[in-house]
């Protein structure tokens, strides 16, 4: 199986604990929409930039390297220091990042609240029709 056929597979599976999060109840599921929205957002991430050849097919991104970057900081973000690529929409789409990893481990290990829990996923909802249409543009389908 490609490279590019594993990350489909795997999107897919995230899209479907989403989905069954949200139909269940967000606020029931905050550990399902926690972990599987973050998952998700780096999967779609590194299709997009494989499909992109601007990193190698083994290259795997890490989620906790979306740590959003102080304002003032003299450090480039940590994403910026472990990936230096260009590409469209990039700023826009690592905001939405940064928004899903703030919460994540609140969602996944802590105590929150349905608000909390739906500003994560209004984020990867976000995020997900964003860059879908990116990688549709580069001849790739995922849904």
């Amino acid at each position: 199986m490609s490279s590019i056929e594993e990350h489909k597979r795997k999107i897919k599976e995230h899209l479907e604990e989403i989905e069954d999060a949200i139909e269940e109840g967000i606020e029931k599921r905050p550990i399902t929409i926690g972990f599987h929205c973050s998952a998700c957002v780096i999967e779609l991430l590194e299709l997009y930039i494989h499909s992109l050849n601007k990193i190698p097919m083994g290259k795997i991104l890490k989620h906790d390297w979306f740590k959003k970057p102080k304002e003032g900081q003299k450090k480039e973000p940590l994403i910026e220091r472990k990936l230096k690529v260009e590409f469209e929409n990039k700023e826009e789409l690592y905001d939405l990042i940064y928004e899903i990893e703030e919460n994540r481990n609140s969602l996944v290990y802590g105590r929150v609240g349905k608000e909390q829990v739906k500003k994560v996923l209004d984020s990867f909802l976000k995020y997900k029709s964003k860059i879908i249409e990116l990688i549709k543009k580069e001849g790739v389908e995922i849904e």
